[in-house]
């Protein structure tokens, strides 16, 4: 077996020229065939791209506005949470004023309760006490006259007596 190697690395125009126009017919036939749907892919592809490229941009813009409004509903919470405080604080203020006032006008009332029934045993003590003296003074009276009084005198005696009992002070 005779190989010769120059029959294989020969260049040859006749060869070149059929290698060129089979080139160019593959060429042409993959472009009349094939170009349109790789220039759809690469349209596709591209358009894609730009899609994911748009909607990635819009959804940072959408995180920046929820974020912003976040900031300010969270400043609107911090100043309701500083509002509901003072609140609170007027309404303790006013309540404990209020208990307060209750409290003094309770207080006051039970002063001139205690003056009114102190006021009323004064009196009842009064009367007992006149009582008393009018029972001894009659007692003493009989005594001294030696006789019973009827009860129209007695009751005459008694009521001068209590009559002007309270109207002169006691001398000790």
């Amino acid at each position: 077996m005779n190989i010769n190697i120059d029959n294989y690395l020969r260049l040859n125009v006749i060869d070149m020229i059929l290698v060129l126009i089979s080139t160019v017919l593959i060429c042409l036939l993959a472009k009349h065939f094939f170009w349109p749907q790789v220039l759809g892919y690469f349209d596709r592809r591209q358009k894609l791209i730009a899609d994911e490229i748009a909607s990635g941009q819009q959804a940072h813009a959408e995180g920046e506005a929820f974020k912003q409004q976040y900031a300010q509903q969270l400043k609107g919470a911090k100043n309701e949470a500083h509002e509901i405080i003072e609140a609170a604080k007027l309404s303790a203020k006013q309540e404990g004023a209020q208990i307060l006032s209750k409290a003094r006008v309770d207080a006051n009332n039970a002063v001139e309760k205690a003056q009114r029934d102190i006021e009323r045993e004064k009196m009842m003590a009064e009367k007992d006490i006149k009582k008393e003296i009018t029972e001894v003074a009659f007692l003493a009276a009989e005594k001294i006259v030696g006789k019973e009084l009827n009860d129209e005198e007695q009751k005459k005696y008694i009521d001068d007596f209590i009559n002007n009992a309270g109207e002169t002070p006691w001398q000790g």
